[in-house]
């Protein structure tokens, strides 16, 4: 596996829409050794036009590369893997930007590769698409999920961390893989769901052109994302449709709870239930974190290193650093109080 204290990394991105096209320009602005490929004409004409490294071939991509970042459509992923493991040298680290982990995950332990993939998930993106559309500072200050599956998985969840947080500025979220499916599936699967809702009944409404004119702040923000490319929600959707599914019983007895409050003109009750979702709001913007610093011996504390990362992001937390020599891993994160 690639040293992780190798000063000057070779990397490469496969697939370079809007998600791994925003890491490859960002990489390469950040003067890293890095290559992109992707299958269609369209992508490498948008790569010559912003002038990113880029090549025709997967095999020669893929060739001596220390890291590669797997960045094409969620359902694809798993095949895409298989390929890029069978190219990519056997020291290779790889993770994948795909919103949903376990599935991936799965199918990297049964290929053999638990160690040296990483499932990975860059919570930032708009509702464009493409390479052209790509921002090299997208992922500022964003969460970046990584989920190591197992102890033998730590060495290239460390290399991962630092290129991350070192290159993005990111804040990098350790979870396991379910645990991730559960949390996005309420804080990202469910929004796109909502937003859909909302936009449809207004597409299908008598009064459709007068809220289209009358439409403020509320509603463009509340349907944001129902304008990402419908193709890949619905991949997104379907991928972790259990996680969605349960959690949108949740969301609908709360829904259900508001409406007939309002239905009953029951003051006290509408208030109530608005300042549940008010205090969450700020909660969202103003959360209170702890400087958590904590090391670990390499010869001997993997299961307790995994340990604590995992429950660091289960319970909201963030790594900010991590640093190591030649017997102790440090980590330096934030944690909820």
């Amino acid at each position: 596996m690639a040293d992780e204290t190798t000063p000057r990394l070779r990397i490469a991105v496969v697939g370079t829409g809007l998600i791994g096209g925003s890491i490859l320009l960002r990489l390469h602005e950040a003067g890293n050794d890095v290559l992109g490929w992707d299958p269609q004409p369209a992508a490498r004409a948008a790569a010559a036009r912003r002038r990113v490294p880029f090549n025709d071939r997967l095999d020669v991509t893929l060739k001596g590369r220390d890291v590669v970042f797997l960045c094409g459509p969620l359902r694809a992923l798993p095949e895409s893997l298989t390929e890029v493991a069978r190219l990519a040298d056997d020291g290779c680290v790889i993770t994948d930007v795909g919103s949903t982990k376990a599935e991936i995950a799965d199918h990297a332990a049964r290929l053999g590769l638990a160690d040296r993939f990483i499932p990975g998930h860059p919570m930032a993106g708009t509702e464009k698409a493409g390479l052209d559309s790509a921002i090299g500072s997208l992922y500022d200050s964003a969460p970046w999920v990584l989920c190591p599956s197992s102890t033998d998985a730590l060495p290239g969840f460390r290399l991962l961390t630092r290129l991350i947080i070192e290159n993005f500025g990111a804040r990098v979220v350790p979870m396991e893989p379910r645990a991730h499916d559960a949390v996005v599936a309420l804080s990202s699967h469910i929004p796109h769901i909502l937003a859909g809702a909302l936009a449809g009944a207004a597409a299908g409404s008598a009064v459709k052109q007068a809220v289209l004119a009358l439409a403020a702040g509320s509603f463009k923000d509340g349907t944001r994302v129902a304008g990402t490319p419908s193709s890949r929600t619905a991949d997104m959707l379907i991928s972790n449709r259990a996680a969605v599914v349960a959690q949108l019983d949740l969301v609908r007895a709360v829904l259900d709870g508001l409406v007939a409050s309002l239905a009953d003109a029951d003051d006290a009750e509408l208030l109530r239930r608005l300042q549940v979702g008010r205090g969450l709001r700020e909660e969202l913007l103003d959360r209170s974190m702890l400087p958590v610093t904590r090391s670990f011996d390499l010869a001997r504390d993997d299961q307790a290193e995994l340990d604590f990362l995992r429950r660091l992001g289960g319970d909201g937390g963030y790594v900010t650093g991590q640093e190591t020599d030649a017997t102790t891993v440090t980590y330096t994160a934030l944690a909820t109080r």
